[in-house]
C-alpha cells in the first residue's frame, strides 16, 4: 500500500480509504435504501450492521494496510466502533465521520452545525459511537442555502471547528458540499478547513477548474468519493458492450488517482476480494487501455446525459 501526506495534517493516509457502506442484496448501499429517513436520524441503529462479513472485510482492509475508514450514517458508526473492538487494527488508523441529520439537505439551513452547543454535544454522542477519544477528521458538509440564509454562517464554522478542535473532540476539519464549486471554494478560501471531501470522476470532473487548485494552494489534502458514480459505471459498461467490469472498475480508479490534486479515493465494498482487487488496481499505472475502456463509455448516452447533469450540478450559481 503506497502512503501520502494529507495536506498540511502531519499525516500519512493510503491512498485507498474504506467506506463504511454495507450492502443489500441488490447490491443497493444498506439504511439508506432501506429507511432513508430513519437512515440519517441520530440514534437509529439498523439491525445487522458490523456482522461477520464485514468484519472479513474488515480484516482485509488491515491485511492491504488501509488506515483511512470513512463511515456516515450511525448504523456504520456504531459497528466500526464495535468491530474495532471485537478486531484491534495493527497500525494506527484515521475515522472521518459527520454530524448526523445536520449537513446536506438532512437539516434546512443547516442551522445546527452554526450552533456550537448542537454541534459539540454530536460530537460527544458520535464518539460514544465510535468508542474513541476523538473524532480524526469531521466532516461539514454545509449547502449554499446555509450561507445565504445567515451571512455569518461561515464565521460560525470556523469558530465552532476551532471551539472543538481546542477542546479535543475533532482533529482535523473536512469541507463537504452538495452545492457545488462556489460553495466549495468560499469553505477552502476560509482556512477553517484542513481537507476537501468531494464526488470525483471522469464524469464528474469539474472540480478541475477550481477547486483542486484552491484547495492544494491552501495546503489541503483532497480525499475523493464516488469513483464508480453510484454504480451508474456499470450500467454504462452494459450500454457499451463492456463485459471486461473488473478491468473498467480498476481503470475508473486509476483515473482518479492519476490527477493532479486528488490524494486518496474511498472505495465501499462489501467482499473482500473486491477491497484486494481495488489495492492492487492502485499498483498499476494509469494506462492506453484505461483510456480505451474510458473512451468507449464516453460515447454512450447514459454517460452524456451523467455527465451533463453532474457538470450542470457543480457549477450551479
Amino acid at each position: 500500500m503506497k502512503y501520502i501526506p494529507l495536506g498540511k495534517t502531519g499525516i500519512e493516509i493510503s491512498v485507498l480509504g474504506m467506506g463504511g457502506h454495507e450492502y443489500l442484496p441488490t447490491g443497493k448501499s444498506r439504511g439508506f435504501n432501506e429507511d432513508f429517513s430513519k437512515s440519517t436520524t441520530p440514534g437509529v441503529i439498523f439491525d445487522g450492521f458490523g456482522n461477520e462479513n464485514r468484519l472479513k472485510v474488515l480484516k482485509e482492509s488491515y491485511d492491504l494496510g488501509i488506515n483511512f475508514y470513512d463511515v456516515t450514517q450511525d448504523s456504520e458508526k456504531e459497528a466500526l466502533g464495535r468491530n474495532l473492538k471485537q478486531m484491534p487494527p495493527p497500525r494506527e488508523i484515521y475515522i472521518q465521520t459527520r454530524p448526523e441529520g445536520m449537513v446536506y439537505t438532512y437539516d434546512e439551513n443547516n442551522v445546527k452545525m452554526g450552533n456550537l452547543e448542537l454541534l459539540r454535544a454530536e460530537a460527544q454522542r458520535i464518539l460514544k459511537l465510535l468508542q474513541r477519544d476523538t473524532i480524526d477528521f469531521f466532516n461539514i458538509a454545509p449547502m449554499k442555502c446555509a450561507f445565504d440564509n445567515d451571512p455569518e454562517y461561515l464565521e460560525k464554522l470556523g469558530r465552532n471547528i476551532a471551539a472543538l478542535k481546542q477542546e479535543g473532540l475533532i482533529r482535523f476539519a473536512c469541507a463537504d458540499t452538495f452545492s457545488g464549486e462556489e460553495t466549495y471554494l468560499k469553505m477552502i478560501e476560509s482556512g477553517y478547513f484542513d481537507v476537501v471531501y468531494i464526488n470525483y470522476n471522469f464524469a464528474d470532473y469539474q472540480a478541475n477548474r477550481k477547486v483542486l487548485k484552491a484547495a492544494k494552494e491552501q495546503g489541503m489534502g483532497v480525499v475523493d468519493r464516488e469513483a464508480y458514480m453510484k454504480g451508474q459505471l456499470f450500467h454504462m459498461a452494459k450500454e457499451a458492450g463492456i463485459t471486461e467490469t473488473g478491468a473498467l472498475a480498476d481503470a475508473a480508479l486509476r483515473w482518479c488517482l492519476a490527477q493532479d490534486g486528488i490524494d486518496m479515493v474511498v472505495y465501499g465494498t462489501g467482499k473482500p476480494h473486491h477491497l484486494r482487487s481495488a489495492a492492487e488496481a492502485f499498483d498499476k499505472p494509469f494506462t492506453e487501455a484505461d483510456q480505451k475502456l474510458i473512451g468507449q463509455i464516453k460515447t454512450t448516452k447514459l454517460y452524456q446525459e451523467y455527465e451533463s447533469a453532474k457538470t450542470a450540478e457543480f457549477l450551479q450559481k
